[in-house]
């Protein structure tokens, strides 16, 4: 069976920790910790605009997300500073396993999308500069509906723009919130479990398979078929 395949970006197929060694020249030692709170801050923004309905781009999420990260941590950047970070994170790079996988997924037939909370210009950006944009048939971004993803209404979306239907389409993601979001909506889903020790959320929702890297996929998609 060919299938169309939603693949989430940040944290999936782009590496957020490529900002790492930035943030080890600006705070040393609180890079890992600076980088973690960050990352968890800017979904947290993204959930809570979402439940509001005071939708923003994703990347004023992750500025004001920068920002209470130097506060919370008591490091005092610099505009400069922070601006140089903002601008890494519009330049991260792919994860090793992404172009491969992409590669192969296609000779195998299956349509690929990239899915994303980002604005589909970021998104487009950060592609291009990870020298994978090629391997997509189409970007999908949630700045039409002015919300994000888990809600239902985004993955509702994803179908109707690339014409597939919930039970021939797959939402590929290193993020819980995001692959139970699918998985409540009705999609098949896989989740990138890049670290042993991250947890999946305990909740009634489960991945309809767990893989360790994207070169699993291939094999998964197959077996499923």
């Amino acid at each position: 069976m060919k299938y169309t395949i939603a693949f989430d970006v940040y944290g999936t197929l782009i590496n957020t920790s490529g900002v790492y060694d930035t943030l080890k020249n600006m705070v040393g030692e609180k890079a890992f910790l600076f980088m973690e709170t960050w990352r968890n801050k800017q979904l947290e923004y993204s959930f809570r605009r979402a439940l509001m309905d005071r939708y923003v781009d994703f990347s004023v999420c992750t500025k004001e997300a920068l920002d209470y990260t130097c506060i919370d941590l008591e490091i005092d950047l610099s505009s400069n500073n922070k601006n140089e970070l903002m601008n890494v994170y519009k330049v991260l790079p792919a994860f090793d396993d992404v172009i491969s996988t992409l590669e192969e997924l296609k000779n195998q037939g299956h349509r690929l999308f990239a899915f994303s909370n980002g604005s589909k210009n970021a998104v487009a950006t950060l592609l291009e500069n990870a020298n994978i944009s090629s391997h997509f048939e189409g970007i999908v971004s949630v700045e039409s509906l002015k919300t994000f993803k888990p809600n239902p209404k985004v993955y509702a979306y994803f179908n109707e723009v690339t014409k597939s239907e919930k039970r021939a389409s797959w939402l590929i993601s290193g993020n819980t919130f995001d692959v139970i979001g699918a998985v409540s909506y009705g999609m098949n889903t896989a989740w990138v479990q890049r670290k042993e020790n991250t947890v999946f959320d305990p909740w009634e929702y489960e991945p309809s398979v767990t893989i360790k890297s994207l070169a699993e996929l291939p094999k998964k998609l197959t077996v499923e078929a």
